[in-house]
């Protein structure tokens, strides 16, 4: 007996697979909106890595988020055992009827049969052999073809939800939100918020850059440059500051998750790599700032602020690899190149500031 088209299913209880990473999971939001406009009686739960449920926790249109410890994996045999058998145990005791992976990878494809439900779907760019576990493969134009929100919300357009236009909701946690209130309390404004590390080298944008673009920003119109990022990143941030002429403050390696995004959500701008901070300032619909060198706006840059992405011109520009010998971008993509974006952005800053 065939199966009822997508659009006309009523579920109960829908499960979101997205585990990660911060960017991704930034990238999904507009999913999760669209879900509970289309099903507002139903019971939406998130599956995500326990590093990154706090993004999400709080959200007013998920009703629950199920975790995993992806570092019990790490841990030796017995460890992941134990923490695969709860997941599948928790999946299974979820009694969803409905099941979106918008992972796409071998693992989220597991999880997502490992729920039991009667319609599990997913796109036909998922990777690894993910697509053997849908009951729906949706066609879509692969990873070179649609900037990836759009790509998500190719599988709430099936179940005849309107996704336009996309609406990104995070939540900012009340105490996080005072903790950074305080953070940033004496800080000349406009507050330069910047991540400028990447666990890509070829994202990397070099300190020299981020410190001469900043310190054009801070000479001619005054403000802080605050530094947000993991302890790795902390030298990166040190190499930046030592080039700046105004205040500074480094938070690299010092934030919760929920700090970061109540940093975040009170940035006059942000300029970072193609990276998780960038994407949840987007988010946050703060401006942004940001030097593309290996990725492509196109795919993966700021959402509605894809001119605001500013891409390398050398011959391998957009090629998505991690490693390189010649790094030719580094060089082309020069400050002067984001410094009309970055001024503009701070120009209109501070006319609203007077006018308010």
């Amino acid at each position: 007996m065939p199966l009822p088209p997508l659009d006309q299913l009523t579920p109960s209880r829908i499960l979101l697979i997205k585990p990660s990473a911060l960017g991704d999971i930034a990238h999904s939001l507009p999913v999760l909106s669209a879900l509970r406009r289309r099903f507002p009686k139903a019971h939406l739960s998130w599956l995500v890595n326990r590093a990154y449920e706090p993004l999400i926790a709080g959200h007013p249109d998920l009703d629950a988020t199920l975790t995993f410890d992806r570092g019990a994996m790490k841990q030796g045999w017995r460890s992941a055992c134990r923490s695969v058998s709860s997941l599948w145990q928790t999946l299974r005791r979820g009694e969803f009827d409905l099941v979106l992976d918008l992972q796409g990878l071998l693992r989220s494809g597991l999880m997502t049969r490992a729920t039991g439900a009667a319609r599990r779907v997913g796109l036909a760019g998922s990777r690894e052999g993910a697509r053997w576990f849908y009951t729906d493969v949706l066609a879509d134009p692969g990873r070179a073809g649609l900037h990836a929100v759009d790509r998500y919300l190719l599988v709430v357009q099936a179940l005849g939800a309107a996704t336009a236009p996309p609406r990104f909701h995070l939540p900012v946690a009340p105490q996080a939100a005072a903790w950074a209130e305080s953070a940033l309390a004496g800080l000349p404004r406009p507050w330069y918020v910047l991540a400028v590390g990447s666990r890509w080298v070829t994202k990397c944008w070099p300190p020299a850059h981020f410190g001469s673009l900043a310190g054009r920003a801070q000479a001619e119109f005054g403000g802080s440059v605050v530094f947000v990022g993991g302890p790795e990143e902390t030298p990166l941030a040190a190499q930046v500051m030592a080039r700046l002429p105004g205040p500074t403050l480094d938070l690299t390696g010092r934030t919760t998750l929920p700090q970061l995004v109540a940093i975040l959500a009170r940035a006059d701008v942000m300029v970072g790599n193609d990276t998780g901070p960038l994407h949840v300032a987007v988010a946050l619909g703060r401006p942004v700032v940001a030097p593309y060198t290996c990725t492509k706006a196109a795919l993966t840059g700021p959402y509605n602020q894809a001119h605001r992405a500013i891409e390398t011109r050398v011959w391998c520009a957009g090629s998505y690899r991690k490693r390189c010998d010649r790094m030719e971008c580094m060089a082309e993509l020069t400050p002067d190149r984001l410094w009309p974006t970055l001024r503009d952005i701070v120009t209109t800053w501070h006319e609203q500031s007077r006018s308010a």
